[in-house]
C-alpha cells in the first residue's frame, strides 16, 4: 500500500514538474518589491521638487519612464538570477514548455499594458498610468498562476483591485502603485519563501 502511495506521489510530482514552472523564487519577488519601493521613493521625491522644479513636461515624462524602466530591468534581472539558481539547485531545466507557457501568459498582458501606458504617458494622462500598469500586471499574474503557484493568483487579484481603486483617487496613484508593486511583492514573496523554499534550503 505504501509503495502504491509513493508511486502515485511520484507520478503526480512528475506531472506537476512538466506542466508548471516551479523554479519561480519567492526571494526574487521580494527583491522586485524592494526595487519598486526605491523607484517609488525616487518618483515621490521628484514630485516634491527634491531634484529641482525647472523641468518641462517632456523631461518629466522621460524621467518617469527611465525610473520605471530601471525598476523593470532590475526586477527581471533578479527574477532570472534567482530562478536560475533554484533550477540549478533542483537539477531542473530553467527553460521548458511550462516556462514558455508561464512567460507567454504573463508577458502578453504586460506588453499590451506597456504600450497602453506609454500612449497615456505621452498624451499627458499621467494620473491614470499607475492604474493601468497595476491592472494589466494583475491580469498577467492571474493568467500565469495556472503554470506556477496559486499565490500568484491572489496577488494578481489584489493588483487588479488596487488598479481599479486608484482610478477613484487619481491624486494618490503613486501610493497605490507603491502598495501593489512594492509592499504586495514583499509580502507575497516572503509567504512563498517560507511556504515552499525555507525548509528545502536546510
Amino acid at each position: 500500500m505504501n509503495k502504491e502511495t509513493d508511486d502515485l506521489k511520484a507520478i503526480r510530482q512528475m506531472m506537476e514538474k512538466s506542466s508548471k514552472f516551479l523554479s519561480f523564487n519567492g526571494i526574487s519577488i521580494v527583491f522586485a518589491g524592494l526595487f519598486a519601493m526605491a523607484g517609488a521613493i525616487f518618483a515621490h521625491l521628484f514630485l516634491k521638487g527634491f531634484f529641482g522644479s525647472e523641468y518641462s513636461l517632456t523631461q518629466r515624462m522621460m524621467l518617469y519612464l527611465a525610473d520605471a524602466l530601471a525598476v523593470l530591468c532590475l526586477s527581471v534581472g533578479a527574477v532570472t538570477l534567482f530562478c536560475r539558481k533554484k533550477a540549478k539547485a533542483s537539477r531542473e531545466p530553467l527553460f521548458s514548455g511550462a516556462t514558455r507557457r508561464a512567460a507567454y501568459s504573463l508577458l502578453l498582458p504586460l506588453f499590451a499594458g506597456g504600450i497602453f501606458s506609454l500612449v497615456l504617458l505621452f498624451r499627458g494622462d499621467i494620473h491614470i498610468v499607475c492604474s493601468a500598469t497595476l491592472l494589466f500586471y494583475g491580469i498577467g499574474l492571474v493568467n500565469t498562476s495556472r503554470y506556477t503557484f496559486p499565490e500568484l493568483h491572489c496577488l494578481g487579484i489584489i493588483e487588479v483591485i488596487l488598479g481599479l481603486s486608484s482610478l477613484f483617487f487619481t491624486g494618490s496613484g503613486l501610493y497605490f502603485w507603491t502598495a501593489g508593486f512594492g509592499l504586495c511583492h514583499i509580502v507575497f514573496g516572503l509567504i512563498m519563501y517560507f511556504r515552499y523554499e525555507k525548509n528545502k534550503t536546510k
